[in-house]
């Protein structure tokens, strides 16, 4: 009887010692409204109306002057978009999808002959790390920790504002 009583307490602390090691935090305060990106401040703001909750500094594609045209440009987009969805098993820890390409961006490169890429998304960084300032292909990027916190608190449908 005393063994399964510590065998118990031990599995019990085993499972109490994984929650807080979980990627996935809880989020309880105001709701954020509007993410805002400005890409030659290299910042990213959560807002809740017109309130700043947070600011975070970010890393852009690797070549982030100018809207996103095509495939494989390095650009971030500018312009509003919104978050399309969470994507819980990223290659990136966690990622928000961005919502780019619209209808214009689309029409766009189709004149041009050319693909308008796609899969942009804020997302920590590869293996835990962020790898220099501009190195995505044109996603924005936090530190692994900064993308726990924003993952919890943004849900898909929030705009986002991707500004010069």
């Amino acid at each position: 009887m005393r063994f399964l009583q510590v065998m118990l307490a031990l599995v019990l602390a085993l499972g109490l010692s994984a929650c807080g090691d979980s990627k996935f935090r809880r989020y309880n305060g105001p709701e954020v409204t509007q993410v805002q990106v400005h890409k030659t401040e290299r910042k990213m703001y959560l807002l809740h109306g017109d309130k700043v909750l947070t600011a975070y500094d970010i890393g852009l594609g690797f070549a982030p002057q100018g809207h996103k045209q095509f495939e494989g440009d390095g650009k971030t987009p500018e312009g509003m978009y919104y978050i399309s969805h969470k994507n819980p098993n990223s290659n990136y820890h966690l990622s928000l999808g961005i919502s780019y390409p619209n209808d214009a961006d689309r029409a766009f490169a189709e004149a041009a002959d050319k693909p308008p890429g796609g899969d942009i998304f804020i997302h920590g960084g590869p293996n835990g790390k962020v790898s220099g300032r501009d190195w995505t292909v044109g996603c924005v990027a936090v530190t692994d920790r900064e993308m726990e916190v924003i993952y919890s608190m943004i849900k898909p449908g929030t705009p986002i504002y991707i500004l010069p």
